[in-house]
């Protein structure tokens, strides 16, 4: 049978296969009708699509095509703990945007693992260093001994955005590999839903990863990333959708808010700081810019330490949070794409990828797929950007 007339024949699959793939994906059926006219006449067993079809049908639900040849649908899981929770309850199963985005960074992460055991490096010994059992404070103490991001040194910069920028540097000198994006992989036409997750932590000795959310705030981001720190120090793996003003149900959860919040506004500086006399908006805009962070975290912390009640602490962080949506952010990975790559994949993991090809070591398709790029003369001028030396 010649190409052509293979990729014609219909293809005989169990049809709820094509449900579940399209309610998997988040899709409605009218949406993909254009495309594909006879879907609900396939959905139903009436007809069945080509091969040439069902591929076109698997690019467009983000599904590989083999599982359209099972017999029944597949049960997927979040390959880490999921530690979401929407309105109270347990999340729904995870999305196919959020179940590629971690995938890659498990692929990403098992690269740099092969990559730092051969190059002899130590494994981090702050990595499950503590248990859920440890103060807050202590840990906080411990992040910032780590990290050498001292508070004083944070309230020295110009603004919080500045401190959110040098907390990622700081984590990626430290052995962490933080990677903020708000699509799936280089695909912008894969966005990812903050209502969905906001980022997760990936523990591990040698090459622990945090990814945040880039779809989220700049200021939200900022409590995401102190948030998986948190998660890297108790040495467990996870997905999150916390944020600084909710109080989680889960134990882990509200640990690692507890260890986030004191980390980025220790409370005995808060409590130093306070100024009872200005009124709440002011006094809030005033320590943003004093500690260097955001003003959701600055109302968490006027409530942790009773300088708020829960009524005022809602009405202000609701106002602040429609001020913060408000305002025009440039999208994470937008611009340069060459800079942007450091952040979208890690400026420590795409500096060791980038040497270890130009050397030889680590095959150009492998660095294409890994990096989200598909020419030689990008991984060169990406390599230029990042300092590798060529």
């Amino acid at each position: 049978m010649f190409r052509g007339e293979f990729m014609s024949a219909h293809v005989a699959i169990n049809p709820a296969l094509l449900t579940w793939a399209r309610e998997r994906a988040g899709v409605e059926a009218f949406v993909l009708e254009n495309r594909f006219p006879r879907l609900a006449a396939w959905e139903k067993g009436e007809a069945q699509p080509t091969l040439k079809q069902l591929e076109d049908f698997a690019r467009a639900v983000h599904m590989p095509i083999g599982y359209f040849f099972l017999p029944a649908p597949a049960q997927e899981a979040l390959p880490i703990a999921d530690f979401r929770t929407v309105s109270g309850h347990a999340a729904l199963r995870p999305s196919p945007d959020l179940l590629d985005a971690l995938y890659l960074c498990q692929q990403r992460q098992d690269w740099y693992r092969d990559h730092a055991r051969m190059s002899d490096f130590e494994p981090l010994d702050f990595i499950g260093s503590v248990t859920i059992a440890s103060e807050p404070v202590g840990v906080a103490e411990s992040m910032r001994h780590t990290l050498r991001f001292s508070l004083e040194e944070r309230q020295s910069l110009p603004n919080w955005e500045k401190s959110l920028r040098q907390l990622v540097s700081k984590a990626e000198d430290a052995g962490v590999l933080v990677m903020t994006s708000g699509i799936v992989g280089s695909n912008s036409h894969r966005t990812l839903r903050v209502e969905e997750f906001r980022g997760f932590a990936l523990a591990d000795k040698l090459a622990p990863l945090i990814f945040v959310n880039g779809a989220d705030s700049r200021a939200a981001q900022m409590f995401t990333l102190a948030h998986e720190l948190a998660h890297l120090w108790l040495g467990k793996s996870g997905v999150s959708n916390t944020e600084a003003g909710r109080l989680p149900e889960r134990r882990t959860e509200r640990w690692c808010n507890a260890v986030a919040a004191e980390f980025l506004m220790p409370l005995q500086a808060a409590r130093e700081a306070y100024r009872p006399d200005l009124p709440l908006a002011e006094e809030t805009t005033r320590l943003a810019r004093l500690f260097k962070v955001s003003t959701l975290v600055v109302l968490r912390r006027l409530f942790d330490a009773g300088f708020v009640d829960k009524e005022q602490f809602w009405q202000q962080y609701r106002a602040e949070l429609a001020t913060l949506q408000a305002r025009k952010q440039s999208p994470s990975g937008g611009g340069d794409f060459y800079r942007s790559l450091g952040t979208r994949a890690s400026k420590r993991f795409a500096q060791a990828l980038l040497g270890s090809t130009l050397e030889g070591q680590t095959l150009f398709r492998d660095a294409f797929r890994l990096l989200g790029v598909k020419k030689s003369g990008t991984l060169f001028t990406a390599a230029r950007v990042l300092g590798v030396a060529p």
